[in-house]
């Protein structure tokens, strides 16, 4: 081990900077759980704080929030069916399910392990491979990304529920919806009807609050969802030794999936969870279960959603390319201790990459003894009445999308979203593959209109390019084999009605 390793080590042990990473940990988890307050608002809110604080410790502390925040949002949507942040949405294809079934303490745990799994294995793949997969990362261009985007909006039929039709509706309204403001080649303004507010499009996490929280509330008041309190008994129900064992390909594949994808500036957490929820589906025997209240389904999303941590400062620290919101704060903290990123940094100050490698994994190690910790704690918030528990949401809900930006548009996002996810419950439009196309959309828009400009209109420029013409050929395949399930379906029906 190099002299840099041990002293980076050291600093990342020393009591104050184990101190600094506890309470980072602590504090990203109470702004992961509350709807609304993201992680990255939580490393805006403590980098002032850093100041004359040596750059390990105020590592430390940060990077505490930063693993922190990405577990904790998964918390609120398993019990309430509110996912704290963007990240933790794919959380909601199984979490509430489980719940409902009186296994949240199971969903809990799950989490809890599988977030700590894919920490560490990204930590692991930072470490050891960070410059080679970097320079992987740095291959992408645009056509690479419109692909990967669009392998990204072929999950839709993962994520459909019992029609696919009725997916490939919600999704397209998500596309609808994602092309709202600003075009983001020429500057045109698209269904903006004047609103300056609408100019940079609708904001993910407004939407994301108001489409998940605002309708189960609204559904929770018509009386028409499936009250938890019969649950509360069972709401103890633990996970087994047998759970983890069974799941462990799929937590390392699930763990590779967010790493790479973490990687690859401008994906994230959402990506990877359902990119890996779809992939843990295709592979199990009983795909029927999924939806239901499956605890793979959570292996799968919390394992790829926690591995973009470690994976997304591996531009950052090897490059200085920020690959997200998040490691653009980053940055600027980097900055701010007077430390510049990129290949040199390793060379100049060794000693500060390897401590903050250490305090990402010792912030894994805490988020497990807090995580398992409150497994036995938040449960009980289902014990409390529905008559205080959906207006304290509500109130939550309103706070979190106002903090986004000090705005009460947001605000009016958030409740318009609700509305729309409330109408969508009522006529069976499952809610995913909307917040998926809202994702991906951006995406995929961006990076084809800029594929043309550089091929001259050439649509070509997807098929000459490898990696572009492998994630293409993949997703062609994908959607094959589901129009052929679909045919199967229909013809089998179809059979039936005959019998």
């Amino acid at each position: 081990m190099s002299p840099d390793a041990i002293a980076g080590i050291l600093f990342a042990l020393a009591p104050v900077a184990l101190l600094a990473n506890l309470a980072g940990v602590a504090l990203g988890i109470v702004f992961g759980a509350l709807p609304g307050l993201t992680a990255t608002m939580g490393l805006a809110l403590l980098i002032p704080l850093t100041f004359g604080i040596p750059p390990v410790v105020a590592f430390s502390a940060l990077l505490g929030v930063y693993v922190g925040a990405v577990y904790a949002g998964s918390i609120t949507a398993i019990l309430v069916g509110t996912p704290g942040t963007a990240a933790a949405a794919a959380a909601l294809l199984e979490g509430p399910a489980l719940t409902r079934k009186g296994e949240a303490k199971k969903a809990l745990t799950m989490t809890t392990v599988a977030s700590v799994i894919g920490g560490i294995f990204s930590c692991i793949v930072l470490i050891f491979i960070s410059p080679q997969l970097a320079k992987v990362a740095l291959t992408f261009g645009p056509p690479e990304y419109f692909a990967l985007a669009i392998f990204g909006l072929s999950i839709v039929a993962g994520v459909s529920g019992k029609s696919l039709l009725k997916g490939v509706i919600a999704g397209l309204i998500g596309l609808f919806i994602a092309t709202i403001g600003m075009d983001p080649i020429n500057g045109t303004n698209r269904f903006t009807f004047g609103n300056v507010n609408l100019l940079n499009g609708i904001d993910v996490v407004p939407a994301l609050v108001g489409l998940f929280a605002i309708s189960e509330v609204l559904t929770r008041i018509e009386g028409k969802s499936e009250q938890l309190k019969s649950k509360i008994s069972s709401s103890s129900v633990g996970m087994k030794a047998a759970d983890l064992k069974r799941n462990w390909f799929n937590l390392l594949r699930s763990s590779a999936i967010g790493t790479f994808i973490g990687i690859i500036p401008a994906t994230g957490s959402g990506v990877a969870s359902f990119v890996a929820y779809n992939e843990a589906k295709r592979a199990a025997k009983d795909k029927s279960s999924f939806g239901k209240g499956n605890i793979d389904g959570i292996a799968a999303t919390e394992s790829a959603n926690s591995a973009v941590t470690g994976g997304a400062l591996v531009p950052l620290l090897t490059l200085g390319i920020p690959g997200d919101v998040i490691t653009a704060v980053m940055l600027g903290a980097l900055m701010i201790q007077g430390l510049t990123p990129g290949p040199m940094l390793f060379t100049t100050n060794g000693d500060v990459v390897y401590g903050i490698f250490a305090a990402l994994i010792i912030a894994n190690i805490f988020m497990l003894f807090l995580g398992l910790g409150a497994t036995k704690i938040f449960p009980k918030l289902l014990r409390i009445p529905e008559g205080i528990l959906m207006p304290l949401i509500v109130v939550l809900c309103i706070l979190g999308s106002y903090s986004i930006a000090n705005s009460t548009f947001d605000v009016l996002i958030m409740l318009f979203f609700g509305l729309v996810g409330y109408l969508m419950l009522k006529v069976e439009l499952p809610l995913a593959p909307l917040l998926l196309a809202l994702i991906l959309a951006p995406i995929a828009e961006t990076n084809f209109r800029r594929s043309m400009l550089l091929s001259q209109q050439d649509l070509t420029i997807f098929l000459t390019r490898p990696v572009s013409l492998v994630i293409l050929s993949v997703t062609f395949l994908v959607i094959a084999k589901i129009a052929f399930n679909e045919f199967k379906k229909f013809k089998n029906d179809k059979v039936i009605e005959k019998g």
